[in-house]
Order: structure tokens, then sequence, then C-alpha cells
């Protein structure tokens, strides 16, 4: 073990044997890389619960260009990886743990990215900090593989362009991931689970622009994708299941698809603040429109009306919510599709699939989960694609 804190002010490399314990003062940063090209690997890092949040206290501070963090361990530090105009850095399989039972506002994040470019955050877990990934003003970045579990905003995001987003687990915290302010991010083969809480959602994103959601589980979730003030954004492949709302959109949305989603196992599809959306819904599956497919094309034979006058309600009367899972609310919303009663723009999807199609990139739940709804999850992925077989022969007769 080495107690104090530490400070690399040129190009080095330590590689930690038998994995050596760094033990900081207690006072502020535990490393502070302040050289360029430094590696740091194999080693323990404790903060001692010290330093300050405004000083950015954390395991390894960075503000050279060229760091690469790789299989560390950073325990009880209010910032875990301080990325600080750190251009070029690469952290690899690292651990932070932060502070169990300390308020969000006690803590900073597991790894956090500011004016930084060219960066990779792979392989990583984060738990028990303020937000796993905080990113500002960072762009051009690949973030690959990593688990964040227990924080308030798994992905906390703003100001960042042009990154990418693959094969990630985010789970149990207010919210997967907020995106905000930001352009051309793409999010491929991640999962959003369990996100749960009054305002929680596993997707959001707030006047975001040119975004690409392709192939991602988002599932078990308050909300499962919240959309407003975005525009040019796609949706595709993605299994939306197990939540209370599939959708919560605004009306200052412009130009957003989804294509080719399968929307299982919740129990609102949509929530619309506003009067009206633009936004296209086109060939995506739905477990609770029941329209037959006479013809046998794999497409229902009328579109389906994602919204009706109680969902109206809920989206701008907040206390609505409160009867969304009531006989009251089934039977209104029953009424207004044999009676509109309100002149509204009706949202739809105009070809819906008769079936489910099989979404081989989507990935599965995590293994060994405790959640209640754990199962519910496996077995709506289990009926996607070929599964069907009873729909399929139902579909073809005429």
């Amino acid at each position: 073990m080495y107690r104090g804190d530490l400070t690399l002010d040129r190009p080095v490399r330590l590689i930690g044997h038998g994995r050596p314990l760094l033990e900081g003062s207690g006072k502020g940063s535990v490393v502070r890389i302040r050289g360029p090209q430094v590696t740091i690997e194999g080693f323990d890092i404790d903060g001692r619960e010290g330093g300050r949040l405004e000083a950015d206290s954390s395991g390894i501070h960075v503000a050279a260009e060229g760091a690469t963090i790789r299989d560390c361990r950073i325990r009880r530090s209010l910032f875990g990886i301080y990325l600080l105009e750190a251009n070029g850095a690469r952290i690899e399989r690292c651990v932070v743990d932060g502070m169990r039972g300390r308020d969000p506002g006690e803590q900073g994040s597991g790894i956090h990215v500011f004016n930084t470019t060219h960066f990779a955050l792979i392989g990583n877990e984060v738990r028990y900090a303020r937000d796993g990934f905080y990113l500002q003003s960072s762009s051009e970045g690949r973030i690959t593989g990593n688990i964040v579990t227990d924080v308030r905003y798994g992905l906390h995001y703003m100001y960042s362009d042009d990154n990418v987003f693959e094969d990630n687990l985010f789970q149990r915290s207010d919210a997967g991931a907020a995106v905000m302010y930001s352009r051309r991010i793409q999010f491929r083969r991640n999962r959003f689970i369990h996100n749960r809480g009054f305002a929680s959602v596993g997707l959001l994103m707030q006047a975001c622009e040119d975004i690409v959601a392709e192939d991602n589980l988002i599932a078990d979730n308050a909300r499962g994708v919240f959309l407003e003030g975005s525009t040019r954004n796609a949706f595709r492949r993605n299994a939306i299941l197990e939540s209370d709302t599939a959708l919560v959109l605004y009306d200052s949305n412009r130009d957003v698809r989804f294509e080719g989603n399968v929307f299982s196992g919740n129990l609102s599809p949509l929530l619309l603040v506003g009067r009206h959306t633009d936004t296209v819904f086109d060939g995506n599956f739905w477990s609770d429109h029941d329209e037959p497919d006479l013809d046998g094309d794999g497409v229902r034979d009328r579109p389906y009306r994602l919204s009706n006058v109680f969902d109206h309600l809920r989206g701008n009367l907040t206390a609505a919510d409160l009867f969304a899972q009531g006989f009251g609310a089934s039977v209104l919303g029953a009424a207004e599709r044999m009676f509109p009663v309100l002149e509204l723009s009706p949202v739809l999807d105009a070809h819906p699939l008769a079936r489910a199609p099989e979404l081989a990139a989507v990935p599965a739940p995590p293994a060994g989960t405790d959640h209640a709804s754990g199962l519910g999850i496996v077995i709506a992925l289990s009926c996607l694609g070929g599964g069907l077989t009873i729909l399929r022969v139902r579909g073809a007769r005429r």
C-alpha cells in the first residue's frame, strides 16, 4: 500500500503488479495526470471519502493528452475518473464504486468527461455514483461495453456531438440515459432496463438532432423513450417492452420516425404532450393491436391508433396518471374509439405488423437478474420473430 497523493507530469507507464493500493490523503485527487501519454494500469485506488466537489476531487484526475487508464479499481472517491481537456484518453476495464448512502448532490460522477475529443470508454463498470457517465462538450468518442447500475442517471449528456454508444448496459437508475442539446449520436445494441421511479425513463432526448437508435433493448422502465424538442431522429428495430408508458412525445419534435420496432407488454403505447405530432410510425409491431391480417401479407388490415382521449388527458394533466390503470380509463378509451369527442390529430401506425419481426441484434437482458419483471422481459423477447407460429397461421388465412 502507498499513502499520499501522486502527480504524474511527464510521459510514464505505471504497471501495478499484484494490484497495489494507492490510498489518497483524503484532501484531493489521489492521482493527478498532468503530463502527456501517461499509462496507469492495475491499481486499486482509495479516495477515503475526502476532497471537495468544487475542486473535482477524483480517484484519477486527467488534464493532459493521450492518457490510458486500464484495469484500475476506484472506491470512496467523489469522482471516479475525471477527464478535463484530455484529448485521446482511453479508459478501459476499470471499476468505479462510489459512496453508498450519500445523496446524489454529495457525490460526483463515476466517469466525468469535459471538453475532450477522440476518447474511448470501453468495458468499464460504475455503480453508486451520482451519474455513471457525465459527458459535456466532448465529441468523437466511442463508449462500448460498459455497465452502469444504481446511480441517478446512467448517462448524463450535454452539448456533445458525433459520439457512438454500443453494447452498454444502463439499469436500476432514475434514468438510463438523459441526452440533451447534442447532434449526430448513434445508439446500437444497448440495454436500458429496470429504470423506475415517478419520473424515470429508459432513454430521454431533449433538443437533440440527427440521432440514430437501432437494435436497443428498452424494457421495464416507467417511461421507455422520452422525446422533447428533437429533430431528425430515427428509431429502428428496437424492442420497447414491459414499461408503464412506451413513448412520451412532445409536439415540439420534428421529423422523428419509428420503423420496425417491437412494442410489447407496455401498459400504454403513447403519452402525447400537446394536441398533435408529426412523428411517423410505420411498420412497427404492437402487442395490443388485435386487427386481423385477412390477406396474409404480414400487415394488419387497418392502421393502429396509438392514442386516445385519456392519453391526451394524461399528457396535459399530470393528475390523470393516478387513474391510468383504472377501469374508467379503459372505458373512456373504448368509448372514444367508437364515438370521438375531441378534435385531436390521430397518431397512427399506417402499416402495423401482424407479427413481431425477428430482432436478432437486440441484446438479451443480463443473466441472473433478480428483478421481478426479468422473466417478463425474457418471455417478451422469446416471442419476437420465430415464436409466433400461431399468428403466422392465422395471418395466412383469408
